[in-house]
């Protein structure tokens, strides 16, 4: 043979073991696991998380928040059961009875921790994982949940106290609509601090309107240099506008939380802003959080509380919010 036909030869030979050999490690080897198979989520079949705040009936910030929380259900393929009462008695009932059924995860508001705080440790020694939402960023990590999903109300309150600053204001009061609530009132202070001047709280009853509009009206009448009115819930910013107008105030109007008539209020410049802390955000989140935890063994926030909010709503983004508000989303 010559020379060039066996080096031929012997590459032909080389070529051919090195594709059996190639074939030999593709084949199927039940012994050894794929490498590039990707682990799956353990099975955890039917779960279902309760969602348990300290919500009114028809307030629509809550409605938002129930949304999120039931969208999320469907997206997983988890049941979501929501219930709420505004008395902490009520809300810390309905959480022990969420634990005697044994569901796979609570979600829960604190507004009044001291009322809660019994009940949340219950489950969390029940072995049930617990999510906070809105209210309880300075305790969840205390009573035992996994994370917290909200706004601080120091960082949201302060910013809009700077903004009424940025807008001349020096008089201001702060609305407040739900009584005993921690949050609310923390709110108020960081507002006044950000604002610097004066900022007086006044309390209203939520539940009517027509008075919620009378306690603002009388109070711009008794002091006509007030220049602000700063609410803290949408439904609240709509009557204060209502009671600036029959006082003849020239108050700034400014809000926290967003509803669709906020929202065409602050497009026809009656209300300044509103910050929105994005309750859907916290109702899809938090199942989310207790949805991974259960089939992943994952803890999101690093130890960390996840904000939803402040987010800042003017007459610059108001038409392009306004279409997620219509839809029940904002």
């Amino acid at each position: 043979m010559r020379p060039q036909a066996r080096r031929l030869s012997v590459l032909g030979v080389v070529i051919a073991f090195a594709v059996a050999l190639l074939s030999a490690c593709s084949l199927p080897d039940d012994t050894t696991p794929s490498l590039a198979a990707p682990a799956q989520p353990r099975d955890v079949g039917n779960l279902t998380f309760a969602v348990i705040t300290h919500a009114s009936a028809g307030d629509e910030f809550w409605d938002r928040v129930q949304s999120g929380a039931r969208q999320a259900g469907s997206d997983y393929g988890v049941t979501v059961q929501y219930s709420s009462s505004p008395d902490p008695g009520q809300q810390s009932l309905l959480v022990d009875q969420a634990v005697a059924s044994h569901v796979d995860g609570l979600v829960v508001s604190l507004a009044n921790p001291d009322g809660l705080e019994t009940s949340v440790r219950a489950a969390v020694a029940a072995g049930i994982p617990v999510v906070t939402i809105n209210s309880g960023l300075d305790v969840w990590k205390k009573f035992g949940a996994i994370t917290h999903i909200g706004q601080s109300e120091s960082i949201a309150g302060k910013a809009a106290g700077e903004r009424l600053k940025a807008e001349g204001a020096t008089n201001a009061i702060c609305v407040i609509h739900e009584a005993g609530n921690v949050g609310l009132e923390q709110r108020c202070a960081a507002a006044a601090q950000g604002m610097g001047g004066r900022m007086r709280n006044v309390q209203v009853d939520v539940t009517n309107p027509t008075a919620v509009a009378s306690t603002i009206k009388a109070s711009l009448q008794h002091d006509p240099t007030i220049d602000a009115v700063l609410t803290l819930q949408g439904a609240v910013a709509v009557q204060a506008v209502q009671a600036a107008r029959e006082a003849y105030s020239r108050a700034t109007i400014a809000t926290f939380d967003l509803s669709t008539d906020v929202l065409k209020d602050i497009i026809a410049g009656r209300i300044s802003f509103a910050i929105d802390q994005q309750p859907y955000v916290q109702g899809y989140l938090g199942i989310t959080a207790l949805y991974l935890h259960a089939i992943n063994g994952n803890d999101i926030g690093g130890g960390e509380p996840i904000y939803s909010g402040p987010s800042f709503v003017t007459k610059d983004n108001a038409q392009q919010v306004l279409q997620y508000a219509a839809r029940g989303t904002r």
